[in-house]
């Protein structure tokens, strides 16, 4: 038993078809090291921000194991068979496999709105595992990492819903996101499942000019729950406009880059630092697809030493990570301009029979000139980059969410968390590089890309588009990382082998 000098910690795998579970001690490094800046829109928030202102028994988690024998087939979402989720608890609180959303002790009105709004029939992996953690008082703080696609919105979104009062009108949870366009399908997440609650909220990211209002003249947040951008929020609590008093639960949403030296780490700090000076109870989750060793050690510290207090972690191993519903390919290409054929006259000809396509660019020069290049052929397409003005940010991914384009052309601004389902293929027209060492593959990025298709389980293909020996250097880099060898397309040339791959992908 853990008492307040001494904690104890179990590591649990939980394996589908394992028969029992396995438990070791895990000890986490607190050492900080320097994390590169990310490629093309690492400071979005800031330039825009500058814009503006002008089961049944309760058992141990570490004895839980899941029983695929009991999943209902018909889910809505679904997980690889074969992952392995560590789940590391600390101290003596006792957690609940939630087999059920029932099992979650949640209001009438938000098991309406899972089933009802959000048509889900059970929870998924992820969800059985750390719901429980995050629902179970005292409320720990929560270090997870898993899947894209497996769920973690609906995580980090319950677990705001269910901490509310709605009886206090007053900020009691808040999330904060990257990019505005995550915090504004995170906001739809909330506001779908949260219907039939009265739960009021409001968006923190920096407006269009149309509707930008000084911040000297906003009234203060009375929304209960709010979901933003950390520039935008950390003008908000220095203003005095933001009150933290009443905080109950803090999210980062791909918090791996919220809190890397080259993200946003110094306001996501601040932040926190605002949080536990108001709310020392306040609790944390940190969710992403992805943590790096030195990040994952650096976001441990700042957790224990902020909050001072007991975490859980939640990981899949790395070689586990790149989903197994996707089919990934490489595409020899003699130069630039046969990397335009390639989408002009197999990838979109072919992809307007599987569904949606994004394209990934590592800079903005080259999301304009692709543009130009397929526009010039007679394609529609849409290009998202970080230089654009917000509404047309936003309307081009509304258009895109709501079908009416096809083919969107992104720099890393939609890498991580944008999710629609009707993506079924990702093309890397550049593979991702660290910006301060363009030799070295950015791993997590290209997971993040990949992720894009496939989203909860269903079918999807990713094509890797290669000219010279550096895109050749840089794949192999990314297979050896993530242990997978990555299927190469015999010609760039071939319509019958770009057919044959969409077949082996299960979308022909």
């Amino acid at each position: 038993m853990a008492d307040s000098s001494s904690t104890t910690s179990s590591t649990t795998a939980f394996v589908a078809d394992s028969s029992s579970a396995t438990s070791s001690t895990a000890a986490s490094t607190t050492a900080k090291s320097r994390e590169t800046r990310s490629w093309a829109d690492e400071a979005d928030e800031i330039d825009q921000a500058e814009q503006s202102e002008n089961a049944s028994a309760e058992t141990e988690i570490g004895s839980l194991q899941i029983d695929e024998s009991k999943r209902v087939n018909n889910s809505t979402l679904d997980d690889p068979v074969d992952s392995r989720i560590e789940a590391v608890t600390s101290g003596d609180t006792l957690y609940k496999s939630a087999k059920r959303f029932e099992d979650l002790n949640l209001s009438p009105e938000l098991l309406k709105g899972l089933y009802v709004e959000m048509k889900f029939e059970r929870p998924s992996k992820i969800q059985e595992i750390s719901l429980p953690m995050i629902l179970t008082p005292p409320y720990k703080n929560l270090i997870a990492q898993a899947h894209n696609g497996s769920g973690k919105t609906t995580c980090f979104v319950l677990g705001m819903l269910s901490r509310v009062d709605p009886k206090l009108r007053a900020p009691q949870a808040l999330c904060i996101c990257p990019t505005r366009e995550l915090a504004i399908q995170n906001m739809e997440v909330l506001l779908k499942m949260g219907n039939f609650t009265g739960i009021t909220s409001e968006l923190a990211i920096p407006a269009d000019a149309a509707n930008y209002i000084p911040i000297s003249k906003r009234p203060p947040v009375s929304a209960q729950v709010v979901i933003g951008t950390p520039g935008t929020i950390n003008k908000w609590v220095t203003a005095r406009k933001l009150g933290m008093s009443c905080m109950k639960i803090l999210v980062f949403d791909e918090a791996d880059h919220m809190l890397a030296e080259s993200g946003f780490q110094d306001d996501s700090i601040r932040i926190m630092k605002a949080i536990v000076k108001a709310s020392a109870d306040c609790q944390v989750l940190l969710f992403s697809a992805t943590f790096g060793e030195s990040v994952k050690s650096f976001v441990t510290k700042i957790v224990r030493d902020l909050f001072v207090k007991d975490y859980n972690q939640m990981f899949v191993k790395k070689e586990e990570l790149s989903l197994d519903s996707v089919k990934q390919y490489k595409v020899q290409c003699p130069d630039e301009l046969s990397k335009v054929m390639v989408i002009k006259d197999k990838i979109l000809e072919l992809g307007q029979k599987v569904g949606q396509t994004i394209i990934f660019v590592r800079t903005r020069n080259s999301a304009s000139m692709l543009h130009k290049s397929l526009v010039d052929y007679g394609y529609e397409v849409t290009t998202i980059q970080g230089a654009l003005k917000q509404e047309d940010r936003d309307k081009i991914i509304k258009e895109f969410k709501e079908g009416l384009t096809q083919v969107l052309i992104s720099t890393d601004l939609l890498a991580r968390g944008f999710d629609q389902s009707q993506v079924n293929l990702v093309v890397n027209y550049d593979l991702p590089v660290r910006h301060e060492s363009p030799s070295e593959p950015d791993h997590e990025v290209y997971l993040h890309r990949i992720g894009r298709a496939g989203r909860f389980g269903r079918k999807g293909a990713i094509f890797n588009l290669l000219c010279d020996d550096q895109d050749n250097m840089l794949m192999s880099k990314i297979e050896n990382h993530f242990n997978s060898q990555v299927t190469e397309i015999a010609s760039w040339k071939s319509e019958e082998d770009f057919e044959n791959a969409l077949k082996k992908a299960g979308l022909l």
